[in-house]
């Protein structure tokens, strides 16, 4: 009798011994899924912030001074500024569809008339000749019916269209001066323009500048 009572001790034993374990197993799976989902959530986080950040940031910055040109009427046609790449930015492609260029004027808002890279192989952009810059892109969109625009030029590149951090690009925009007399999109004396240049990543290069008083026909001028 003694040993019966004994062997149903022992069974007992073992039985409690089983749905101890199945508990650790299970308190152990679901350990492993909390911590996991902890670890994921984390991540993505940290994604998040760096993605902000770098939205955050310009991926282009100026780097010198905004030069404008007038026309016969003494009011300012063309506009032209050098940008490189922001500190610790990557390589970025400046050709057609990955920039949004937007002009706004006193009298209208030019949406994304940015048109590209102006090969200065092809076209004789030449850095120290500006009016001959000019006067090519004039000729490139003599018969378009697009009379604003803007377009970027690459220096010290290696052929391509992707500015690098170790070369200057330029953008270049015509603002439109017809009806005949001038005046549509041309900027008048004290006028404001606002440039707004949006890449694919990054936050948008805003650069905005007066028209200084006084300005004579067909001459250059510094907007600072």
């Amino acid at each position: 009798m003694w040993k019966l009572l004994k062997n149903k001790r022992g069974i007992v034993g073992i039985e409690a011994a089983i749905v101890l374990i199945a508990f650790i197993i299970i308190a152990a799976a679901l350990s492993y899924v909390v911590i996991n989902m902890g670890f994921y959530t984390t991540q993505k986080t940290r994604d998040a912030m760096a993605s902000g950040l770098e939205e955050s940031l310009n991926a282009l910055q100026l780097d010198g001074v905004v030069t404008a040109k007038t026309d016969g009427n003494g009011h300012i046609e063309w506009i032209v500024f050098p940008v490189k790449l922001s500190a610790g930015r990557a390589a970025m492609d400046l050709k057609n569809g990955t920039l949004a260029l937007t002009a706004y004027l006193p009298n209208a808002t030019l949406l994304n008339i940015y048109r590209g890279v102006f090969n200065e192989t092809i076209y004789g952009a030449d850095p120290v000749n500006l009016e001959k810059v000019l006067a090519n892109m004039t000729t490139l969109f003599a018969s378009s019916v697009e009379k604003d625009y803007a377009m970027g030029i690459i220096y010290n590149d290696d052929g391509d269209t992707v500015l690098e951090t170790t070369e200057k690009a330029f953008f270049v925009i015509h603002l439109d001066e017809s009806p005949p007399g001038g005046g549509q999109h041309t900027l008048a004396d004290y006028e404001i323009i606002t440039i707004e240049i949006k890449g694919a990543k990054g936050a948008a290069l805003t650069i905005e500048r007066m028209a200084p008083g006084g300005m004579l026909p067909q001459s250059y001028v510094s907007l600072g």
